[in-house]
């Protein structure tokens, strides 16, 4: 324990060093909010990276690779393609938040349908939804301690450290917003993806040469997807990577990320940084898990294969520098989602002047980012029924703002009328079919609830834009929003926008 519990405490302290020395006063709520959009293409890989592959990528996806087999590999898939959508999605996006100042997700649907309520609606939408990832996450560390304690700490005693950790690490999240997210994500990438890479590739070579381990050591069951005739239903791959392809922009925490970039181009090529470093990361881990479960340790636990085979492979130092990458990662994701809360309480439900309540925001936000920890943190350490199964509930009703999110970005004639129609509708059914079903809908050859639910919110959005059509006061402003980003991505300036339209955008 002093060898495993030493080299998490040698990174924790480098992660507060870094911040301590990178600590910059925000001159402004965007500064706070989004660290002044002023991140480059390297800063912006590593913060998506950090974000979305969490530490539970190293435990329930890896466990899910050492049990099933290669269905994890739909994780790479989803994400890849979901990298290819922040290409087209990144001009568009980023130009309305630089010229309008927009620092939440909740903030570009208020603009693109010149509504309050629409931002106020996706902003609580978006804080319930996160609420059981985030616990979630917290307890994830717990199987980290519990591991690097040697079973010496009870699971609840390594809940209660791991919980304990992340609240300490919330200080400097408090104090420094969206610029010491984005810093530490850069750090804590490279540690994990990049020194966990490296790990990975050194316990396959340990694998093949030293126990002989090969693909024809696996069981058959292990190359298996689920295909036409699968218990689950025949689309039901369709669905899983569909759902998990559209669902990741739909997290405030990762969305936010293309506000921090200084430039298009810089969105743009760390969509394509991504890539290479999703691939090599997702195939090493889930190649090492897969070959990993030949080992009797980690088929009688598949759950704990990161922490068994790296143990196994090179003893309390190796097991250490596993714990440093599975708290690398969540430390990024949960660290982004209590400040994408906060920037949603202050900007959007509370929805203060930025001109005239920078010291408000600040406060309301510091104050909304403090009382998500504390909860939290409280939640965490109680016995809760159902976690998971809540967590899918909320997963399958926030995937419900691609349409009104993809739409209003990449079509004009969409409507608040629909958007927030839809978005209920949608929102409903895809909750109350998961909390019946819980996961299977018997009769929908194997779609989610939420596709089922993003199917008529898709109906429902497109009919209302056709049944209550814009005013032509409301179709000069969409267009001028639109028109306002050139095909090369160039922002138009004033001058070659009409006057009454510039007027109406700054409204």
């Amino acid at each position: 324990m002093w060898v495993t519990f030493g080299v998490l405490a040698l990174f924790f302290g480098a992660v507060i060093w870094i911040l301590q020395k990178s600590f910059k006063v925000d001159q402004n709520f965007s500064d706070y909010a989004v660290g002044g959009r002023s991140f480059g293409p390297w800063y912006q890989t590593m913060s998506f990276l950090n974000t979305w592959y969490p530490g539970a990528t190293f435990t329930a996806f890896g466990g899910l690779a050492a049990g099933v087999g290669v269905i994890s590999y739909s994780l790479l898939i989803y994400s890849l393609l979901m990298v290819v959508l922040m290409y087209p999605m990144a001009t568009r996006v980023w130009l309305w938040g630089k010229r309008f100042d927009l620092t939440t997700q909740s903030s570009l649907f208020s603009l693109r349908y010149q509504s309050r309520g629409i931002g106020v609606l996706t902003a609580v939408i978006g804080i319930i939804s996160g609420l059981p990832w985030l616990i979630l996450g917290m307890q994830a560390l717990g199987s980290m301690f519990h591991a690097l304690s040697f079973g010496s700490l009870s699971f609840r005693e390594s809940v209660t450290l791991g919980v304990a950790v992340i609240v300490v690490r919330q200080f400097w999240t408090i104090r420094m917003g969206m610029r010491g997210v984005v810093i530490s994500d850069m750090f804590q990438g490279i540690v994990a993806y990049g020194g966990g890479g490296l790990m990975i590739g050194g316990v396959i070579a340990w694998l093949v040469y030293k126990h002989g381990i090969h693909f024809s050591s696996l069981k058959e069951s292990m190359f298996l997807l689920p295909g036409r005739d699968a218990p689950q239903g025949p689309l039901y791959m369709f669905s899983l990577i569909f759902c998990g392809m559209i669902g990741g922009w739909c997290w405030s925490s990762i969305f936010i990320r293309l506000f921090t970039a200084d430039s298009v181009r810089s969105v743009k090529k760390a969509a394509m940084l991504s890539m290479p470093w999703s691939i090599l990361f997702s195939c090493g881990l889930f190649l090492l898990c897969m070959l990993a479960s030949a080992l009797p340790d980690v088929a009688a636990h598949p759950d704990d294969v990161w922490f068994t085979v790296m143990r196994e492979a090179g003893g309390p130092l190796l097991l250490g520098l596993a714990g440093v990458c599975v708290l690398a990662a969540s430390m990024g994701n949960i660290d982004g989602a209590i400040q994408a809360v906060g920037a949603m309480l202050a900007n959007d439900i509370f929805a203060f002047d930025s001109n005239r309540g920078h010291v408000q925001q600040l406060v309301v936000a510091k104050s909304g980012m403090a009382l998500l920890t504390v909860l939290s943190a409280w939640l965490a350490c109680s016995t809760l029924p159902s976690l998971f199964s809540l967590a899918m509930l909320s997963f399958q009703g926030v995937i419900q703002l691609a349409v009104p999110l993809m739409l209003g970005i990449f079509w004009r004639r969409g409507t608040n009328t629909g958007a927030m129609v839809g978005l209920t509708v949608g929102f409903f059914t895809a909750c109350t079919l998961e909390f019946h079903y819980r996961g299977n809908v018997p009769w929908a050859y194997g779609l989610s609830s939420g596709l089922i639910g993003l199917a008529i919110n898709f109906t429902v959005y497109v009919a209302c834009a056709y049944l209550f059509p814009l005013s032509a006061k409301e179709r000069a402003r969409i267009d001028t929003l639109f028109d306002s980003t050139s095909s090369e991505g160039r922002p138009l300036v004033s001058s070659e926008l009409p006057e009454s339209a510039v007027g109406h955008l700054a409204k």
